[in-house]
């Protein structure tokens, strides 16, 4: 059986996934930085007889798969090749080696189940059917998101899929466990940036000033009630200000103050009527204690959305292949995802898999400085993305 065979192969090669990992751990690079990474897998992309195309948006990596009867599905499969800015305080023998650079969201662990599936697809090609598409892609950890600019440089034609999955380690959740959400299931994510401006001078008299510090105490209170006034109570948003930024000395006033957040939501319509609402808000108040201001909300990720239909087969295909107990359903979760792109073009399905390093209790978050993984999970992302690569249909 073809179950049989994935599992056996997946601990036949786990060391070398492995190793492929701690490669790619020690050696991270920034969104839209990631060249040697890049060049790295499209070397393993060679050494497994994979026909693919690097440069796609920058440094993405494209690779094809063909079955039998090539034309008779396309399933495309994607991880991501880039890193976070932070330091990493683990004392591995794979730390990271670039200082102040670290792969703490676990994309070294989904760009190394993707090579392991590649691989495994290559060897088994003779028992599935259909093309499988494999998609590496920049930056998903900086706007405007690489899967936008990889779509925009046409990775979802010529074949375009019919499906697209994706997976994403959760420490949440012990090694050998996946878990699932149908329908929406992460947040919109949009930056916001705002400068207010007033007229700077000495903190003895304040009559003679404008006070943008002032003025951004009150701007950043009141923003808050767009969101507990203005939504509906039952569709979840964030409103976060997360640096406020402005002055010199103990004694000066400044001419302008930094203001800094994120917008998070989960209904299309009400986001973009926020941005709406948080310009007109912070100019009015500005304006109505004599300042300005400057409003910044550029367009980020959108809700993801696990395609209903697609899901369910995602499910019922993870509880044949590991277990019933092993598969949990998940909550609704606030952070945003650029996979949420590919999810508004074609129907697609982002999972998590476990990686609990104690197996049993919840240790260090991702974007995390001692962020790490149970490794045996990378057996379980290898041959969970292979099977449902094999055996996903949208027909």
């Amino acid at each position: 059986m073809l179950k049989n065979k994935i599992r056996e192969l997946t601990q036949q090669y786990l060391p070398e996934f492995k190793a492929i990992r701690h490669h790619i751990h020690a050696h991270p690079e920034l969104s839209f930085e990631e060249y040697n990474t890049a060049e790295y897998v499209s070397d393993r992309l060679s050494e497994f007889g994979i026909t693919h195309t690097k440069g796609v948006a920058g440094t993405g990596v494209v690779g094809v798969i063909h079955g039998k009867n090539p034309q008779s599905r396309v399933i495309a499969l994607r991880a991501e090749l880039d890193a976070l800015p932070i330091r990493e305080e683990n004392d591995t023998e794979y730390k990271s080696q670039n200082e102040g650079v670290m792969h703490a969201c676990g994309h070294d662990v989904h760009t190394t189940c993707l090579l392991g599936a590649a691989k495994l697809l290559t060897l088994l090609k003779d028992e599935w059917e259909g093309t499988i598409k494999l998609i590496f892609q920049p930056g998903e950890e900086k706007d405007p998101g690489g899967a936008s600019l990889m779509i925009t440089a046409g990775v979802l034609e010529d074949p375009k899929p019919e499906a697209i999955l994706a997976l994403h380690v959760y420490p949440h959740l012990p090694s050998g466990t996946i878990g699932y959400r149908s329908g929406l299931y992460m947040a919109s994510s949009d930056e916001i940036k705002i400068i207010v401006k007033g007229k700077g001078g000495h903190a003895a008299l304040p009559h003679q000033t404008i006070d943008p510090i002032t003025i951004a105490a009150q701007l950043i209170t009141s923003l808050q009630n767009i969101i507990s006034r203005n939504k509906n109570p039952l569709s979840y948003s964030v409103l976060s200000i997360c640096k406020i930024a402005g002055g010199y000395t103990t004694n000066v006033i400044p001419d302008e103050v930094e203001i800094l957040g994120t917008l998070r939501c989960m209904d299309e319509t009400w986001r973009f009527k926020a941005h709406e609402l948080i310009k007109k808000q912070t100019e009015l108040l500005c304006e109505s204690m004599g300042g300005s201001a400057e409003v910044h909300i550029p367009v980020g990720y959108p809700c993801l959305y696990n395609n209903p239909g697609l899901t369910e087969k995602v499910v019922d295909l993870a509880q044949e292949f590991i277990g019933t107990d092993k598969v949990k359903e998940l909550d609704l979760r606030m952070a945003a995802e650029d996979f949420s792109f590919y999810t508004h073009h074609v129907p697609g399905c982002f999972y998590r898999i476990g990686t609990n390093l104690n197996n049993e209790q919840f240790t260090y978050p991702v974007h995390n400085s001692r962020f790490d993984i149970h490794e045996d999970a990378i057996g379980t992302g290898v041959s969970m993305m292979t099977w449902l690569a094999t055996q996903v249909n949208m027909k």
